[in-house]
Order: C-alpha cells, then structure tokens, then sequence
C-alpha cells in the first residue's frame, strides 16, 4: 500500500513538474484542459468542410476565402460572450451554464451540416452557429486560464497557455491524419456525424469548474434574474483599461499583423485540382504542422519566453516571409526540376512555417492575458482575442479580393505565383510600427513595460487562429 501511494504521489509529481510546467493537476483544470482539447479535435472535420464546400457546393477560391471570413464573425463578438458570463450569471453560475449550452449548440451545428445543408447560406449559417459554440467556450476557457495565469509567479509567467495550448494542439495532433485518413473512406457529412459527439464532452466537464454562486439568494430574490449593474460595472472598468496607450498601441500593431492577406484557399484549389493531392495526404500535413505547433509551443516554452516581444515579432515575420516565398517553387513546379516530389516540398514547407507562426503566437496569449484586471477577465481578454480574429476575417476577405483581381479559379492557377508574392511581402508592412509593442519580454524582462502587480485593477496594459476547423 505504501508502495503505491509513494508511486501515486511521484507519478502525481511528475506530472505536476513536467507535464503541467508547475500546475497543480486539479479536476477544474482537467476540465480546462479538455474545453481547449475538444477544440484541437474538432480539426477532425476541417478537410471535411473544405472539400464540401469545393466539390458538394461548387464553391470557387474566392468565394470559399469570402465564406471563411464570414463565419468567423462569432469571433468578433467574443467581448459580448464576455459581458454575457461575467454578468449575467444563471442560476448564479457564471461559467457552468454556457459552457454546456456552447457544447449543445456546437452538437446541432455539426448535426445540421451532415443533414439538411444543401446551399452556400445553409453552411454560412450552420458553421456559424458551431464557430459560435467553440468561440463561447473559448471565452469561458480564457477567463478560467487568466484567472489562474494572474496568481502565476513571474518566472512560471506562459506556462499556464502553453499547457492551455498544447492541449488544443494534442487534440489537433489526434485527429489530423484520422481528418484525411476518413475522407477516403466516409462521405463528408459523415465525419460532420462523427464531429457532432465532440462538443458534447464540453457540456460534460462543466460540472468540473470549481465555481461558487454569485449574489444572496435572499437579497437577490431570484439568482436567475440578469445583473445589468453589474455590466455596467465591467463596461466602466473595460473602458479604462482599453483608454490606456499602453494597450491599444500593442492590440493596433497585432491588428496590422494579422490583416494581411491570404492565399489559403488559393492553395488548397492548388494542391487538389492541379497536384492532385488526395485527403490521406493533406491528413498527414495536418500531422506535421499539429506537431510542429507543439514544437513551437515548447521552443517558446524552452528558450524563447525571456526574448523581448519586438525581437520576436521582427524575426519570425521576416524568416516566415522568406521562408514563405518558396511556395513559388512549388507554383512554378521549379521543385521538380530540382528533384523534390511535391508531396516532400509541401510537407517540409508546411512544418516550418507552422513552427515560426506558433513562436510568434505564444507571446501574444502571454500578453493579454497578464494584462488583464480582475472581475473582468472574460471581457477584455475577449476583446484583446476578437481584435486578432478580425485581422483574420480581413485577412480572408483581403485575400478573396486579391483572387478575383487575379481571376484564380478553381481550374486557373496562371497568376497564383504573384497571388504569393503579394500576400508574403504584405507581411512585411507592419514592421515599421513595431515600436508599438512593449519591449519586455513574456517573463517579464527588458523593464518597459511594468508587472501586472504594480498596476491598479482598472489600469492595465495587452492580446490569437483558433477556430472551428475550417
């Protein structure tokens, strides 16, 4: 007995130390972890959306990269959610209840897709309705990670996301090859059946959080009843925080970052209609750029936590800029001539880029979340996240614009080559305003920017492709 308690409690510690970066493995964290993990998993139906709207729907690239950038809107809207959990508690629960709504609502979106979507608006409106899932539990998730991260030391300052994100990345990792692996065998809204039980294990850990009613029962009357005061509350406090230069300067220069346009669906229509790319391949990029982002995530973790934000920025974008220019190989097929298969080229292109995207990702989580103010976590995290993600819609739309212009189609690839070359040197044009972000680092060293322990609740100082799979 005395053996397997001293066993428990090393596995225990080991898991503690080396697992969890320092996080005591409690059962409200386990539900954490799972909410972030269910995300990655749902990366099961991605090529499963983006091969329905291709050949189920017709959709050319342009409209494909317009419909992206549509139904990632509840993203946008993550500072409402905010306020919704942060005041406008049910039953006196804050966290509990959407949390398992977000599960139930993501479980018919997924239902709706693999049923009774038969047009481009019917998808708009049911992939929506699951971004609207993910991006609510996201929230809640988030509140729960700055709540936690805000107690963080500043030598264990990241720790907390990194776990948070691996564990989407895990989830991802899962399932990537089983996304291509599938497609070969089952139709498209088949795998929308299978995705549909993921969201449920969502509504299942709820129970998990470890989360006290808020208000009296006797002076409150009704605990279900909305607390507008205490919106009102959070919109003050929101305000104060967002007026600070110290915050909006940073959340303008990541706006600006992640605006630029894109070629993804270019590419896809690329690697499917003119390589022949079959979905058991692209399910084993999906492996290596999964893998990649754990990379990344323990690159930041190991060795680049302590470098200032301004070097992080400034290098990653010129290397994935650089690094990004030799699509054109494969566009012009030069890669060929120089003896490297397709299938090679893409897989080894697609792992580093993803490893230089997750370097520059981490310290922008760390970011925003020490920078927020107690009572109002869920809000301006949620703001500070739904900047990034309007960056991303503009970048869709940026990018279905360009296309057009470039009349790239499904069957035309004639101008993708300069499709590349825009969208990878646009990257560079944010650099000038890179003064913008703090010059410390994510542990807190460089000395611009001050601890989050200094600063008083309502004076802070900030900032995300998370997602639905598509």
């Amino acid at each position: 007995m005395l053996v397997s308690s001293s066993r428990l409690e090393g596995f225990k510690e080991f898991l503690r130390d080396k697992l969890l970066f320092g996080n005591e493995p409690t059962p409200e964290l386990v539900a954490i972890l799972l909410v972030y993990f269910v995300q990655g998993v749902l990366g099961l139906a991605r090529l499963a959306v983006s091969f329905f709207l291709k050949d189920d729907l017709g959709l050319s690239p342009a409209e494909t990269s317009a419909l992206l950038g549509i139904v990632a809107l509840p993203w946008m809207v993550k500072p409402l959610f905010g306020f919704i959990s942060d005041g406008l508690p049910i039953f006196g629960y804050r966290r509990r209840p959407y949390l398992i709504l977000s599960g139930l609502l993501g479980t018919l979106s997924w239902l709706l897709l693999a049923t009774v979507v038969t047009r481009p608006w019917q998808a708009i409106a049911a992939i929506s309705l699951g971004s609207l899932s993910v991006a609510f539990s996201d929230v809640i998730a988030d509140s729960l990670v700055v709540e936690r991260a805000r107690q963080e030391s500043q030598g264990d300052a990241g720790s907390l996301q990194s776990i948070a994100w691996a564990a989407s990345a895990i989830g991802g990792l899962i399932t990537a090859y089983l996304s291509g692996f599938l497609l070969e065998i089952f139709s498209s809204r088949s795998i929308f059946l299978i995705t549909a039980s993921f969201p449920l294990i969502v509504s299942g850990v709820a129970w998990l959080i470890s989360e006290q009613p808020t208000g009296n029962r006797e002076a409150c009357g009704n605990r279900n009843r909305p607390d507008f005061s205490g919106v009102t509350q959070q919109i003050q406090q929101l305000k104060a925080a967002i007026s600070q230069k110290s915050i909006w300067l940073p959340t303008a220069f990541l706006f600006l970052w992640q605006a630029t346009p894109t070629a993804d669906s270019a590419f896809f229509y690329f690697t499917t209609n003119e390589l022949g790319f079959q979905p058991e391949f692209l399910g084993r990029v999906r492996l290596v750029t999964s893998l990649a982002s754990l990379v990344g995530i323990w690159l930041f973790q190991r060795f680049f936590k302590a470098v200032p934000f301004r070097k992080i920025f400034l290098w990653t974008t010129i290397l994935s800029a650089v690094l990004g220019m030799s699509a054109l190989l494969l566009v012009t097929h030069a890669n060929r001539a120089i003896g490297i298969d397709d299938h090679w080229f893409s897989l080894g292109d697609s792992l580093i880029l993803t490893v230089m995207g997750q370097l520059a990702f981490m310290p922008v989580l760390v970011l925003a979340a020490r920078l927020c103010p107690s009572g109002v976590e869920a809000t301006l995290f949620a703001v500070l996240m739904s900047v990034s993600n309007i960056a991303g819609m503009v970048s869709y739309e940026l990018g279905a614009v360009l296309m057009h212009w470039l009349n790239i189609t499904e069957s035309n690839f004639e101008n993708l080559w300069l499709l590349v070359m825009l969208t990878n040197l646009s990257t560079l044009l944010p650099l000038p305003f890179i003064h913008w972000l703090p010059g410390d680092s994510a542990s807190g060293g460089g000395g611009e920017t001050p601890p989050p322990q200094t600063l008083e609740p309502a004076r802070v100082e900030p900032e995300a492709v998370e997602g639905l799979g598509v």
